[in-house]
Parts: C-alpha cells; structure tokens; sequence
C-alpha cells in the first residue's frame, strides 16, 4: 500500500448506474450517492470524488470488481489509484459486515472502500494498458469467434448436404474448404453431376491443388446413385446452401484479414517499451514465443494479449494459474483432494491447451512427458495441461534469458 493514499472510493458498477462510496485513512464516512452510466455521470463521478475527498488523485485508491471497462478507464485517465478484487474475494469480505446475507450497491461500494482501507494486499493495482496490447486483445477475440462462426456454418452446410447430396460430405472432413465450397457451386446437385464436364471439374481441382482426387474419380463419386428425396427437398436445400455459403465466404473473408491483423500486432508488441531494460542483444517477446513449438498466431496472439502482464514480468506462476494449468489443492483433516483450476480466463486456458496439444505431437520431451502422464492412469486433458505447465516455465525462462527454443538441448533433468 502506498503511503500517499489518504482517502479510499469503492465503486459498486452496474449497466445503468454506479454508486461510490467515499472514506477517509481513519475510516469515517466521507460521502456516498449513485451516478448514472454516461459520460456526462462518469465525469460526475470523477469531480464527487475530488470534492468529497478534497486531495488529488494521486493520493486517492479506488477499488472495483472489475480490472476493465469504461469506467475503470475513465477513473484511470482521471488520474486515481485504481485497484480491482475479484468478485468472490468481495462477497466474503461482505461476511465482516453482515452475517444475514443482505446485498445492495451501497453495502457493496462501502464494502470495497473499508476493505481497501485495512486489506489491501487482495486488490490488484491497474496499470494502463499499452494501446496496442488491447487492440490485440480485440482482434483475438474477434478470431476466435470468427472461427466459431465458421465452424457453426459449416456444420449446418454439412447437414443440407447429407440431407440430399451425401457423396460431397465424403470428400473432405472441413465443409468450408474453398474448393469444396467451389465444387458445390459448380455442381450442387447429383442431376448436375451426371452432366457436369471432366474438364471443368479438373480446372478447379487444379486451381485449389487438390491431388487428393481427379476430375475422373471425382466425378465417379459423384455420380452414385442419389438419395430419393420427396419433390421440392432438393431446391430447398440448394437455398438454403446458398444462404449459407454466402456468409461462409464472408466470415471466412473476415478471418483471413483477422489473421493478418494479429500477426501485425503481435510483431508490434516487440517494439512496446519494457519494464526493466535489457541487454541490446535480447530478442523480443514474440519470437521468443513463436520459436516454441505448438506456438501459433493465435496462441501467441492469446499469450500476448490475455497473459500480457505475466509475460512481460516473466512470471511463470502467475501464467500458470490464469491459464489453469495448476490444480487447486484441498485439504480438510484426513480429506485431500486436488481439483482442476476452474477460476481462470477461458480463452487463456484454450490456448495454452491447444498449444499443448500442438507441442506434443512436434516436441519429443513434450511428448514424453504427455506419455508418462498418460502412464499413471491421468486423463487426456490432465496430461495436456501438464505439458502446458512445463512448457509456460520454458517460455518464461528464455524470456528471462532472451534465447529462442533449441530442440536439440539436453534438459537439465538428464544431465544431473
């Protein structure tokens, strides 16, 4: 805590108004009232908490439950301390007040002013967020839900298909392939098939280099018998088909430049000013990150926006304990217990999963270490998250030395 902070605001948010509550270092009430969500009541709220507290804004600690959003932002441009809980600290820090369960807004900002006051060792301090870091955050959730969208298309262009024209679902196990998409359209139906031409068909296999098929074996396929449909399920199936690839193109469209988005930025974050200096020869963060092996664009997109303040502090728990790979241990008596993580940021922990998965199939000791797992009777996940574990401290160690992965190296384990 520092010893500037002489005046403590806690800030109970909500989507149409905010209450604050204002103490002093002693504890006495120094004011509270609500302020409507605009931007007209979250300068309201800036200028309240100056006059209540008569000091400048450097010498006065906010707390809120949430580390983002307008109004953190608005507070932090304001130029005061901020600081967030996380909301199941916050409800039994509630239990000191009142043993009945009782819950409104004001009870609640008075709560995060008071517990800032004596506690404020359970609050994480906000620090500003470089502008590049949260646009990278954006476009990766973007992507991400670019690509549940594309897979939701796809699978409901995979059921109009199996509904009349099951011999284009056995082609390929991704229904949004370009070339599948192309041949759909240049035969949609099986009566289009049997009058399709040999050399159209080869022109665009060749065009998407699919060496999978030849327009012969192709069309062979193709022309099986069809599945008898009643009168009127074939063209309202090829409308449907219709609608749907319309926006699968488009969606597919929007992940391609998504994709050119977060390799724009991840390479930018190398340019960001660092916390510590380092040595002149010290290689960046994200190629230290892109030589792991199971490291993607949007792992590492994920890595850099989501876990940002851990990379940057080289901090391999904390990385481990947002992406969930560390267990929560419980111990009661003669009980023990040892759970999965479930309070972490769930697409922190998709990445560092996939990046696992990725790792074990390219990286021997990843590899190995996913065997030995699977040995001891864990499960497939379990493993993975494992791995991912090992893997977060690898990164954080090259970081910490600036080196790029070396595949070749004799773990130290080994070398004992």
């Amino acid at each position: 805590m520092k010893d500037t902070n002489v005046a403590y605001v806690g800030v109970d948010w909500a989507s149409a108004t905010h209450y604050a509550y204002a103490l002093d270092a002693a504890g006495q009430k120094l004011g509270h009232r609500s302020f409507p969500h605009s931007g007209e009541g979250l300068v309201e709220l800036a200028n309240w908490i100056r006059s209540v507290t008569n000091l400048e804004p450097g010498s006065v600690a906010i707390g809120i439950e949430v580390p983002h959003g307008p109004v953190v932002e608005h507070l932090m441009d304001a130029g005061f301390l901020v600081h967030a809980v996380n909301p199941k600290q916050l409800d039994r820090l509630r239990d000191r007040f009142t043993m009945a369960g009782a819950k409104d807004d004001r009870l609640d900002a008075f709560v995060l002013a008071d517990s800032m006051r004596t506690d404020l060792r359970f609050y994480r301090f906000l620090e500003p967020v470089h502008p590049t870091i949260i646009e990278l955050r954006e476009w990766s959730r973007m992507v991400e839900d670019l690509s549940a969208e594309r897979n939701r298309l796809a699978n409901r262009f995979r059921h109009q298909l199996w509904r009349y024209f099951p011999q284009i679902v056995d082609l390929s196990e991704d229904w949004a392939r370009d070339w599948i998409l192309d041949l759909w359209e240049l035969i949609p139906t099986p009566a289009k098939a049997r009058g399709a031409r040999t050399n159209a068909v080869a022109r665009l296999l060749q065009r998407c280099r699919v060496r999978k098929w030849t327009a012969e074996s192709l069309l062979v396929h193709l022309r099986a018998p069809p599945i008898a449909v009643a009168p009127g399920v074939t063209e309202a199936c090829v409308a449907h088909c219709q609608v749907i690839i319309a926006r699968l193109r488009l969606v597919m469209e929007q992940m391609k430049a998504g994709m050119k988005q977060l390799e724009r930025l991840s390479s930018a974050v190398a340019d960001l000013p660092s916390v510590e200096p380092t040595a002149p020869d010290t290689r960046c963060d994200p190629d230290i990150l892109r030589s792991l092996p199971g490291v993607g664009p949007i792992v590492l997109a994920a890595l850099l926006s989501e876990g940002h303040d851990a990379i940057r502090r080289r901090d391999a728990e904390a990385l481990r304990a947002l992406s969930g790979v560390v267990p929560v241990t419980r111990r009661s008596g003669k009980q023990y217990t040892v759970v999965m993580r479930q309070s972490c940021p769930h697409r922190l922990r998709t990445a560092v999963y996939h990046w696992a998965r990725v790792a074990v199939m390219h990286d021997f000791h990843s590899r190995n270490r996913y065997s030995a797992m699977r040995r001891r009777g864990h499960s497939h996940a379990r493993a993975l998250r494992s791995v991912g574990s090992r893997l977060i401290g690898v990164a954080c160690a090259m970081l910490q030395t600036g080196e790029l992965f070396d595949k070749d190296r004799i773990p130290q384990v080994q070398l004992e």
